[in-house]
This record gives C-alpha cells, structure tokens and sequence, in this order.
C-alpha cells in the first residue's frame, strides 16, 4: 500500500517547491534580502584597479593611468551592483565604459571583466538580445577606433592595429557569450525539471487520495448497506421476535466493526507515512467473509472457481475483491434479488470476474439504471480494472437481472 502523504480537500495547501529557497535562477537575478552585490563588485573593482597597473608596465606603448582611467576602471563594478534589477542598463553601461577607456589608449586589462559578468547577467535573466547589441556595438566600436579613430585619438604616434589582434578579441567575445547561453539553457532546464517533478508530485498525490477515497468508499458503501438492511430487519421485529432483532443487532456491531478497521488502516497511510500497514489488504481469500456479510443482509451469494488458482499480486487481488464487493453491495442496495451468483475464472494471464444476480430492481432504492448509469460504485470498479489494464462491463441481463464483468491482466511472470 502505497504511504504517500496526501492533504485532505480543503486543508491549507502546502508551500510551493520554490517556497523556501526561491527559484533556481535567485542566485543570479536578486539578492534574497533585495540588498545589492556589494562584496563581488568591490572585489571585481580592486581586482581591475591592481591587474591594469600590472598590465601597463608591459604596454609602455599605451596612455598612462590617470585619474579618468580609475575612474573608467572603478565605473565598471558600479554599474554591475545594478545588474540583477536593471541587466540591460548595465550589460549597455559596461560596454560604453570599456569602449570609452580603450578609445582613451589606455591599456588592455581586466576591464573587460565587468563586460563579460555584465553580459552573463544580463543573458541568463533573458535579455539576449541586449546582450548579444551592447557587446556588439561595443566590438564595432573598438575596430573603428583601432582601425580608423586611432589618428585623433590618444596615445600620440599610436599605428593601426592588426587584423589577427581584432580576431582574437572576436573569439573572446564569442566565447563569453556561448558561456552565457549555456548556463542560460542549463539553467532553464533545471527550472523545467522542477516544474515537471513538481507536477508529478502533485499527480501522485491526486492519484493517492483518489485511491483513498475509492477504497472508502467501497468498505463504508458495503458495511452501511448491511447495517442498513440488518437495522430494518431489527426494528421490524424488536417486538414480535427480539431473538431475531438480536442476531440483526449482532450482525450489525461485526459490521460496523470491520468497516472501522478497514477505515483505520486505510488513514494509518495519512497518518504515518512510510510505515508498514497493521493489517494486510484484503483479497479474494476472504470472499468466504464477503458472502457472508451479504447472507445476514438477505443475499444468498454462490461462489465458483474455474481454472487452477494461483497466488494474485496484491494491488490485482484487492482491486478483484473490491469489485465483487462493490457488485453485491448494488445488488443489495439496488436490486430485489436474493441469490447471485461469483464466478472466478483464472487462466494463466488474467483474471475473469462474473458477479450475476436474478433482480429485478428496486423500486425504492433509485432503480438499477441509476447504479450502473452514474454511481460512484460502477466508475470505482472501471478505474480499478483499468489501473491494471483492465476492463469492466456492466448492464441488464435478459431474465431481468443484472451483470457485472470484470477483466484483469495479470502480470507476466517471465518479464524482469
């Protein structure tokens, strides 16, 4: 028996998957608290200002740093504290600044770092195509100014620079951003998984109180359905035959005392998830109790086995014993009859049911048609059948009774 908890309708509703930690992409699009990324833009700035002064020895060719160079270096980082609430400002910000300090001849750094986390940003929050612009015209930028804006533009005698050099900043660029979609796609599918585990999980537990609710009602409609009978039989003879009264006020304490059990075990799942069950599932071993449940309400029930029996899987043997419960309890509810008649046929890949009476039906109860139309009953032994591939047909028979057959596969044995 499956133990999966299931909140009762109209509880409050657990907290979403996302309730606690956020969604996946948190980590990247706010700070929990709404506070701005202090800590990895001052570090990304430090991390600028220290690597550029060791650039510049190596570049004696390029301008000196000045003032409006740390400026230009410092600008970077602070438009990136931004970067979660406003990423298409910034990935435009970061761009202007870098193309601004490469035009003023300062020399190639880290600065190109702010671009790049600018740009991840602002990809993996979904704005690619202010990604993909802003380090484009950014590139355009830097090849007009390396190519034709260099003759009025710092440092003094400065050449035009090489194709190859535009090249390779290119492939940089390039690579930045297949980074960024990349952890965009992934990042996506990590959100798509959780939604689908999500909806699995609410399924399940739609699929688990289902089963609940099936199985309570096929142990309360049959046990009432005795009790009902057997509390007429009572009050009809408490005074002209109390012995009588007493072995219907007997049937129906037994009655009513299974169907508690039954209830019990079925909410122990609810109640402690996980654990074993106290009890095990009923099954076709006990159609012996069945038939005489319905002996006490006034059916006489035959039962009849063909085939050569065998050991049925728990989840077919319980399904098979609720559909002969839920068909004699209609035909006590629904239905004059006295006999009927339970054929079990067993071959070697399925299970036959046939649960036959003589009717006709009750005039006080609602009728037949109303049972085998659109009762909860009939559609709870087609959904049983059926979660095993199953199938149940029920209607009149032509002496005037009524018929309700049932085919269960088994599994096969061979398979792994």
């Amino acid at each position: 028996m499956s133990t999966e908890r299931v909140h009762p309708v109209g509880a409050a509703q657990p907290p979403g998957p996302w309730a606690d930690e956020g969604p996946p992409w948190r980590p990247w699009s706010a700070p929990p608290s709404g506070r701005l990324p202090w800590l990895s833009s001052l570090g990304l700035a430090f991390f600028q200002l220290v690597g550029t002064n060791f650039a510049s020895v190596q570049q004696p060719d390029r301008a000196e740093l000045d003032p409006l160079a740390v400026v230009l270096l410092v600008l970077g980082p602070l438009l990136l504290l931004f970067r979660h609430r406003y990423p298409r400002v910034t990935v435009f910000g970061t761009c202007a600044v870098a193309t601004v300090y490469l035009a003023a001849g300062y020399p190639y750094g880290p600065i190109f770092f702010s671009v790049a986390l600018a740009c991840f940003s602002a990809i993996t929050a979904g704005h690619r195509r202010a990604a993909w612009g802003a380090v484009g015209l950014s590139w355009l930028a830097h090849a007009l100014v390396s190519h034709w804006l260099y003759r009025w533009l710092p440092p003094d005698g400065d050449g035009a620079a090489g194709w190859w050099q535009e090249m390779g900043i290119a492939a940089w660029v390039m690579v930045i951003l297949a980074l960024s979609e990349l952890a965009r796609v992934r990042r996506e599918q990590v959100v798509r998984e959780r939604g689908e585990r999500a909806a699995a999980e609410r399924r399940r537990a739609d699929e688990e109180a289902l089963r609940i609710a099936r199985e309570l009602h096929d142990v309360l409609a049959h046990s009432i359905s005795v009790i009902n009978v057997q509390a007429g039989v009572g009050l009809a003879l408490l005074d002209q035959d109390p012995e009588q009264a007493r072995a219907a006020l007997t049937t129906i304490k037994g009655a009513s005392k299974e169907a508690l059990g039954e209830v019990r075990q079925v909410l122990d799942s609810l109640r402690a998830p996980g654990s074993a069950p106290r009890s095990p599932a009923p099954g076709l071993d006990r159609l012996r109790e069945l038939t005489a449940q319905a002996a006490t309400a006034g059916l006489q029930v035959e039962t009849r086995h063909e085939g050569q029996r065998s050991g049925l899987p728990p989840g077919v043997d319980l399904a098979a014993f609720r559909i002969v419960q839920e068909a004699l309890t209609n035909v006590i509810r629904h239905s004059e009859a006295r006999t009927a008649r339970v054929t079990l046929r067993y071959e070697r890949r399925a299970l036959h049911l046939l649960i036959d009476d003589d009717g006709p039906a009750s005039s006080t109860a609602g009728g037949r048609a109303d049972a085998g139309s659109g009762g909860n009953g009939l559609v709870g032994m087609r959904e049983r059948a059926a979660a095993f591939g199953g199938t149940v047909e029920t209607g009149p028979r032509a002496d005037g009774g009524f018929r309700v057959q049932a085919h269960i596969p088994l599994p096969n044995e061979e398979s792994p």
